[in-house]
């Protein structure tokens, strides 16, 4: 009998909510509940504004929630979350710094010794295909190229969860399938609990095990969670051609698509 994977990140009944001016309490999301397995690569997609990324903060631990909890390989988190490495949709590079120290940055302030922390940095470079870009600073580089050292920052302090906040949204179509199949290979080389938001449906099955769609703020709750029976290894150029790629988007759209709707009459009525 297969023994089941733990849950390396489980928000339960989670609810955050604000404090406006004026003293009102806006609640951003409702009583979320998700489990991601380790191992697993979950992906959320929902509405502009719907708290995709106010869930990923809450299993950082940058957000506390008002009800609920959030458990981190089934312990209660309390603060930030250190089995975590947190990819945002902006740069995080410093730009005094060239990419080879971008990435060495977290074993340095670990105390990792410099002459280990630049070799290891260096292996990841090259894991991220730019083994000769070392000594450039980051605007020497392309936005693609920036992703993958700012993807190697994270990856070099060997989190066991990966949060990924829209991390390819700024990039063009043709880099972002790029940067789709180098994070699938490096996953699958050594598989974390990956948290992904996208508000590209497509991206989301074509990468994850799941889907797991949001429905429109205020309030909002999670409202569908689709398996991706794909076969892996995937290539992001080749799995969109699949018969079943189009049925599962076809199935998620049709949920997705009203709350969208919803999202975009709100924005329009505030």
């Amino acid at each position: 009998m297969t023994q089941a994977r733990s849950a390396a990140v489980a928000l339960e009944e989670a609810t955050v909510a604000f404090r406006l001016a004026g003293g009102r309490v806006y609640t951003a999301v409702e009583k979320a509940r998700l489990s991601v397995a380790d191992g697993e690569f979950v992906a959320i997609v929902g509405p502009t504004g719907c708290g995709k990324s106010t869930l990923l903060n809450l299993a950082a631990g940058l957000l506390k929630p008002a009800g609920g909890a959030v458990r981190i390989f089934d312990r209660p988190l309390a603060g930030l979350n250190r089995e975590a490495g947190y990819l945002f949709q902006a740069d995080a590079l410093f730009p005094w710094k060239t990419a080879l120290e971008n990435v060495a940055i977290g074993l340095d302030i670990a105390g990792t010794p410099r002459a280990e922390a630049r070799e290891r940095a260096q292996a990841w470079l090259a894991s991220v295909g730019l083994a000769s870009f070392g000594n450039r600073y980051p605007h020497m580089l392309s936005g693609g190229q920036r992703k993958r050292v700012g993807l190697a920052q994270v990856l070099i302090r060997n989190p066991k969860i990966i949060l990924m906040d829209e991390p390819f949204g700024p990039l063009d179509a043709q880099t972002r399938q790029i940067m789709g199949n180098l994070l699938l290979d490096l996953w699958s080389d050594d598989r974390k609990a990956v948290l992904f938001v996208t508000h590209d449906l497509e991206e989301a099955i074509a990468l994850a095990d799941r889907v797991v769609i949001m429905s429109a703020g205020p309030a909002a709750r999670i409202i569908g969670d689709w398996r991706v029976e794909l076969p892996r290894p995937r290539d992001i150029f080749e799995v969109r051609l699949r018969h079943e790629f189009h049925e599962l988007h076809r199935e998620i759209w049709h949920m997705l698509k009203a709350e969208v709707a919803k999202g975009y009459a709100q924005a329009g009525a505030a």
